[in-house]
């Protein structure tokens, strides 16, 4: 039924009224004049009124929401009764310009929430694009293990959080020349920039061909502005020549001798000089007298390993290399690594890993023995004496130039190289990837097995001839 205010029909209902109005009149009309009019409604006890305004449009009766009270208070009910009243009689449905609002009101939020975006997109950091980088533009033997440290340590806390549009070749110039300041005369930080530029450079190549990042280079690639040999010293090489002589061959096998033995006889050996341990000599050894890589050697499991067929198989996601070029390598072992290897075997033969690292679920760091060589020749690295808990140790110093798992490498080729060996043969011995035409590479499939292992028996017997000397 239709109620009205006390004051009868074409009065207003005061909000005095409305609190007093009763449950049971729910589902009843309140009339309030002027085409208002509100449907009392009761929702676990409480009372409320929807109200609407009733106009003629096109020869037919429409209905205006105005609200619910107590949620819209009454004043603002007849306000948008009045509003609507106002368009009908200018000649606007009330019903369409509410809607039409809506959809202007829609519009102008996607449109805010658009341009919010793409300021997102405008802003996005280099620490973004690096991180987009590492997800899946780059792909190194460590699991981007160093990139990820040399990034962190020199250029993230200078640029990361800068927009990569902002980004300039100062910037980039400031991040090298602040590693070259923490150089030495006898440590220069020269091979550090030129690996760290050598990294942005890939990096933003890989940016410039893919969005969103190529948009925000638009105006140019930075890396490519800064030309790092103006930085580094001018008598830099790129390339280590470092060649073992054969003496120094000997002074090493004999401080690795006289060092385990020292340690092994000490009356207390919680004090005494550590050697440096067996599995690392036995990296050092397999190193030299296979010409391997040290990293691929330290990934190396024990069933790649065939002893009595004398062959060590280096799977191809172990090579160093890009894509398709990357193959599996064969080391057919001479007398000299097979005594290497068994030693190792029965160090680490119970293990799934020629090198497993503490917890035995993988192996050691590829990096692991190169630090090891390195902290044992500290006369050549610029680190502060005195710190506690550290000892200068320069037991594993031979020569006057510091020495590298990778020399010993260089060094077994020129050894080859000295017994005649064929250039070509020690490229397939290293497994460098050869030059030459697709075509030819394509067609000619004849592996060099037979050159190649006796290519590495030459080492293994040079190599002993120059232990031997020793004695």
């Amino acid at each position: 039924m239709t109620r009205y205010p006390k004051k009868g029909k074409g009065a207003r209902w005061t909000l005095r009224e409305l609190n007093a109005i009763p449950v049971d009149w729910e589902g009843d009309t309140l009339s309030d004049g002027g085409g208002l009019s509100g449907e009392v409604r009761v929702n676990d006890g409480s009372v409320s009124v929807r109200w609407r305004y009733a106009f003629r449009w096109e020869t037919r009766i429409s209905w205006f929401q105005c609200g619910t009270w107590p949620t819209v208070e009454l004043a603002e009910v007849r306000e948008r009764r009045d509003l609507a009243k106002r368009q009908v009689h200018d000649g606007i449905n009330p019903n369409e310009k509410k809607q039409a609002d809506r959809i202007e009101a829609k519009n102008q939020t996607q449109a805010i929430l658009a341009e919010e975006r793409a300021e997102r997109e405008r802003n996005k950091t280099f620490r973004e694009m690096f991180a987009a980088w590492l997800d899946g533009g780059v792909s190194r033997q460590d699991d981007n293990a160093g990139l990820k440290r040399g990034f962190e340590k020199d250029v993230l806390p200078a640029i990361g959080d800068k927009p990569l549009r902002a980004v300039t070749e100062q910037d980039l110039r400031a991040i090298y020349r602040a590693v070259l300041a923490r150089g030495t005369e006898r440590n220069p930080r020269d091979r550090t920039v030129v690996d760290l530029s050598a990294s942005i450079r890939q990096l933003f190549r890989w940016a410039e061909q893919r969005q969103p990042w190529r948009t925000l280079l638009a105006n140019g690639n930075p890396a490519l502005m800064v030309d790092v040999s103006k930085l580094i010293s001018d008598d830099y090489t790129e390339e280590r020549d470092r060649v073992l002589s054969d003496e120094e061959v000997r002074t090493l096998d004999r401080l690795i001798r006289e060092q385990s033995a020292a340690y092994l006889n000490a009356p207390d050996r919680r004090v005494a000089q550590r050697a440096i341990n067996p599995r690392a000599q036995c990296a050092i050894w397999i190193c030299f007298a296979t010409i391997c890589r040290i990293g691929e050697l330290l990934m190396s499991r024990w069933d790649h390993v065939d002893l009595d067929g004398r062959i060590w198989t280096i799977p191809r996601e172990n090579v160093k290399g890009r894509g398709k070029k990357k193959q599996d390598h064969y080391i057919y072992l001479n007398d000299f690594a097979i005594a290497q290897f068994k030693r190792l075997e029965a160090l680490t033969g119970n293990t799934e890993w020629c090198f497993p690292a503490r917890d035995g679920e993988n192996h050691v760091d590829v990096k692991s023995v190169s630090k090891l060589i390195g902290d044992r020749q500290e006369k050549f690295k610029d680190r502060p004496n005195g710190l506690k808990g550290r000892r200068n140790d320069n037991t594993l110093v031979i020569g006057d130039e510091e020495w590298t798992p990778h020399d010993l490498r260089r060094t077994g080729a020129t050894l080859m190289q000295e017994l005649g060996v064929p250039l070509d043969i020690i490229d397939r011995c290293q497994n460098h990837v050869l030059g030459g035409s697709r075509v030819r590479r394509h067609y000619l499939k004849y592996d060099y097995a037979k050159e190649k292992q006796e290519a590495w028996q030459k080492l293994g017997h040079r190599i002993n001839a120059i232990l031997r000397a020793t004695n």
